[in-house]
């Protein structure tokens, strides 16, 4: 998943000086869920509209997509992984929008080489990109493919200027899956392993879109408005 701030209100907002908490920012970015709405699919970079979350496929990267724009069925769920394959972006909030969610194409075995450069292009080219959420299962951890993926993004998050483009903040998903007294170690493990392969990414925010209410969400949307500079 990766998140962008609308064109328009980066060129709106600069003359503005009222200042909000991140928490007030994100309740009102994300307080009319019925506004949220599909924009644009694109399976190449001509076709990537004008106005970014990715993990290995079948992370549950839909759900947890949904529930962060809180609705059930904008995004269709899966239980056979690589059902994204193109780069999808949903507006958030009444038209023209505060910002933009992007659903990337999962990688991992269901990945293909077209999808990673679809990918990758957006990475170097878009100037909206404020932040990339990657997302893991809390139950499995991370194998070769996302310690590969985690390197790969690092790449990406200093410029040739020295400057950072976008940011990484990584998500650990279906928490409620792992049992209560292994929670803690493999919470850690996960950690580790993260700040191993990509020392620069942001720690993850713990979330459960199976319980009731979600776990985490809250702190998903927060973090989107924080990200996109809507405090």
């Amino acid at each position: 998943m990766l998140c962008e701030r609308s064109r328009f209100l980066l060129q709106g907002l600069k003359c503005r000086r009222t200042f909000v908490t991140v928490s007030t920012a994100a309740e009102k970015v994300f307080s009319d869920t019925s506004s949220a709405a599909f924009l644009a699919a694109a399976g190449n970079l001509k076709s990537v509209p004008q106005l970014h979350v990715t993990g290995r496929a079948n992370v549950g990267k839909s759900t947890l997509f949904n529930a962060v724009l809180g609705r059930k069925t904008l995004l269709h769920t899966s239980s056979k992984a690589g059902r994204t394959r193109e780069l999808n972006f949903y507006r958030v909030g009444k038209d023209p929008g505060k910002l933009v969610l992007v659903d990337a194409p999962g990688y991992g075995a269901r990945g293909k080489r077209e999808w990673g450069e679809l990918f990758d292009g957006y990475l170097e080219t878009r100037k909206q990109l404020k932040r990339v959420y990657i997302l893991f299962n809390a139950k499995h951890g991370l194998n070769e493919t996302d310690t590969s993926m985690l390197q790969h993004l690092s790449q990406y998050l200093i410029s040739k200027e020295g400057t950072q483009p976008f940011t990484l903040q990584s998500v650990i998903t279906k928490v409620d899956l792992v049992p209560s007294n292994q929670v803690a170690a493999a919470i850690a493990q996960i950690k580790k392993d993260i700040f191993a392969a990509a020392p620069l990414c942001l720690p993850p925010i713990l979330t459960s879109c199976e319980m009731d209410p979600p776990f985490g969400i809250e702190n998903i949307r927060k973090n989107i408005a924080e990200a996109c500079e809507l405090a």
